[in-house]
């Protein structure tokens, strides 16, 4: 079979034409972006049974905040200004749930040796500041990762983290999507 000058003209437009049309295809075809802020931890982790130290006070475990939306970060005791800013964060969130600040609680880990900072004190009043025990071997992300805040649901499930330096304002929507559509905690 023989092809003409046109036809031989039309396949090699078509050969490069098609990448383009192929790629605007895929382009409109894309998922919808996600209403969250926080990314969805899947399959959710359970919040560690470890006890923590307290600085004055009983030891602390998370099984004693079931029934309440836990906000986890962790840091070292001596809180450089990123932690601080962490610690802020997370309480200006909670404060700003107004009537629904009672059904969340915040959990600050120190992940190392240095004793806390007195300025995190400040911060993490109504708080539970939480120190790790030195014989602590297998450490999970939500108490150790000093990069995000995680977030627990009732019944223990660590379910959602934001970047430690989050967006206060779609935190706070993330927050109040999941407590109004919660009927536990």
């Amino acid at each position: 079979m023989k092809l003409g000058p046109r036809t031989k003209l039309l396949a090699i437009a078509a050969i490069f034409i098609a990448p383009i049309i192929a790629s605007f295809i895929a382009y409109r075809a894309r998922p919808a972006p996600t209403a969250n802020y926080g990314e969805l931890l899947l399959p959710p982790d359970l919040v560690t049974a470890q006890t923590f130290e307290q600085p004055g006070r009983a030891p602390f475990s998370f099984a004693s905040l079931r029934g309440k939306w836990v906000m986890v970060a962790s840091d070292s005791g001596s809180c450089p200004r990123e932690c601080l800013d962490k610690a802020f964060a997370m309480r200006q969130v909670r404060l700003a749930l107004g009537q629904d600040a009672e059904r969340v609680t915040r959990v600050f880990v120190v992940d190392d040796l240095n004793a806390p900072a007195p300025e995190l004190a400040t911060l993490l009043e109504g708080a539970t500041l939480a120190i790790t025990p030195r014989a602590m071997s297998a450490r999970p992300p939500s108490v150790s990762d000093r990069a995000h805040i995680y977030l627990a649901d009732p019944h223990g499930n660590v379910m959602m983290r934001w970047p430690a330096d989050p967006d206060m304002k779609r935190m706070l929507k993330d927050l109040q999507r999941l407590l109004r559509a919660s009927h536990i905690g």
